[in-house]
């Protein structure tokens, strides 16, 4: 049968898995059809690969102009990679085989609580080391959206006190004005 001509979340190989961590961690050989969590899964093979393809095109695009360009802070620039590496890893997977080659096992198979839920059991989706790069460069991206430079900061005290201080003081707005002249 064709590769990923069957609905379903995965397409597995059967074989053996290699436990890692008995109950929770394992290597277990898994073919994405779809996108993250099986997103696009039961889209048709041409249009998985037409939109992951854009996608992952237009995000390094993306990333490598505002890299050549210096936005973003130092994690910014660590992220870049990251992101696209993982992105281009799972794009060759997409290209070469139609599927992304997925194989890290997270699960926890006794019941817990956890804050206010009960589980009887949980499952990760599995996944590869590109996913881990790509999430580990999305998080330094969100975190250095978050973070405002230092010259930016200093330079927005500076402009409140002006604002703040009495017409004519030194340090008020007017005061800087009359300096800029």
């Amino acid at each position: 049968p064709e590769v990923c001509a069957e609905p379903g979340r995965y397409q597995r190989i059967r074989g053996p898995s290699v436990v890692l961590v008995e109950g929770g961690l394992e290597l277990s050989y898994a073919e994405n059809c779809g996108a993250a969590f099986g997103l696009l899964n039961d889209s048709p093979s041409w249009i998985r690969r037409s939109v992951f393809g854009v996608a992952a095109l237009a995000a390094a695009i993306f990333l490598f102009l505002f890299f050549y360009r210096g936005k973003g802070g130092p994690l910014f620039a660590c992220s870049v990679p990251l992101v696209v590496s993982g992105a281009v890893g799972n794009l060759a997977d997409r290209v070469r085989l139609g599927y992304v080659v997925d194989f890290i096992r997270v699960h926890y198979d006794e019941p817990f609580d956890l804050f206010a839920w009960h589980f009887d059991r949980f499952e990760y989706p599995t996944f590869n080391v590109a996913d881990i790069a790509i999430t580990i460069g999305v998080v330094l991206l969100v975190v250095d959206g978050f973070r405002q430079p230092a010259d930016t900061a200093v330079l927005e005290v500076r402009t409140e006190a002006a604002r703040a201080a009495p017409p004519g003081e030194p340090g008020s707005a007017t005061d800087a004005d009359a300096n800029r002249t």
